[in-house]
């Protein structure tokens, strides 16, 4: 997914979601016994259905979107701490600091309701900020500094493009955030990664791996169903399921879990609209189809990109980017998060 950024401006270790186990140091093995499955901090908070299956859109770290509240949203992504740029400095989208005044009030708004705050690190755009920070330390310290200015006990780490290639920023990463739930047992971690219709690519799957080697406890792998390509066109919400059941295997595998846990253990992601692919249109149709197939199978959120897509463009308002405050397609505003939620 697209930052905010504006041209203009041991495979053992289980998901932390279902299971138990997995000490540091233990090379991905574990003396402990599996727990009772316990859902995320998302299922039975806000809105969703009997599935546990809840609603938590991406949204601007300091600009509302009067489409913010739309589908009553369990949890917000806030979006984006990257690297300022030169340092080991965690900055909202390169342009806020993590403690900006604008940005704790911005929480504060969001959360009025009872929703949570998801931290959402990297995106697109930018640096982040494993890719900038000299050491474990430094590292899990910018992490901490951004979650604790959020008040968020909640970490996503979008990871995409040459960061998902780059192996020592990935095992970096992966040592400072174990490191990170080592001073916070109740941190819940996340992994926002591209999907195709064959599932995660080797780099995604290498980017889990290593944070089972380093017994990062995993509470879900979010999938971003979107960007697929040039010779993907059409059905939107059909690739988003075909995508999914490859990445479900695939993560039983990973995590050596069972079905309903791997399906737990997931999260997906669209992106509203025309969106920046040629030929990648996803509607409401299919936004209520995705939210179908989530509740049916217990995934454990839904999401979309983003909130300020969420409404119709003026007449002449192209629609082809990621950054553009309108879907392209014809709808009320605040449609595809009630379509989304259920």
């Amino acid at each position: 997914m697209r930052s905010f950024l504006r041209p203009a401006a041991g495979l053992t270790c289980l998901f932390a979601l279902a299971m138990a186990g997995c000490s540091a140091g233990s090379d991905g093995t574990s003396d402990a016994a599996p727990a009772t499955p316990r859902q995320s901090a998302d299922a039975g908070t806000g809105t969703g259905s009997a599935s546990g299956t809840s609603y938590a859109p991406y949204v601007n770290a300091a600009e509302a979107s009067a489409n913010d509240a739309a589908g009553s949203p369990a949890t917000y992504n806030l979006a984006f701490v990257i690297s300022d740029g030169s340092d080991c400095t965690p900055e909202w989208n390169g342009a806020y600091a993590v403690n900006d005044a604008t940005v704790a009030a911005r929480v504060s708004a969001l959360t009025a309701t009872g929703a949570s705050v998801r931290v959402s690190f990297g995106g697109a755009s930018g640096k982040e900020l494993a890719a900038t920070c000299a050491s474990v330390a430094e590292l899990t310290e910018a992490y901490g500094a951004a979650l604790d200015a959020a008040g968020s006990t909640q970490a996503d780490f979008d990871i995409e493009g040459e960061e998902l290639t780059d192996a020592g920023s990935v095992a970096l990463r992966s040592r400072a955030i174990a490191a990170l739930q080592e001073e916070r047992p109740d941190l819940e971690v996340s992994f926002t990664l591209p999907v195709m219709p064959s599932g995660l690519d080797s780099d995604g799957l290498a980017l889990l791996t290593s944070a089972n080697k380093y017994d990062v406890q995993v509470s879900a792998v979010n999938l971003m169903t979107m960007n697929y390509g040039e010779s993907y066109a059409g059905d939107m919400g059909g690739y988003a399921i075909t995508s999914a059941t490859a990445a479900h295997a695939q993560l039983k595998e990973v995590f050596g879990t069972g079905d309903a846990d791997a399906w737990k253990g997931m999260a997906l992601t669209s992106m509203i609209g025309v969106n920046d692919v040629a030929g990648e249109t996803f509607t409401l149709a299919d936004a209520a189809q995705v939210r179908a197939f989530a509740e049916e199978k217990g995934i454990s959120w839904v999401s979309m990109w983003s909130t300020f897509r969420d409404q119709q463009c003026e007449e002449g308002t192209a629609a082809d980017d990621a950054l553009t405050n309108c879907s392209g397609v014809q709808q009320s505003s605040g449609a595809f998060a009630e379509a989304f939620s259920g």
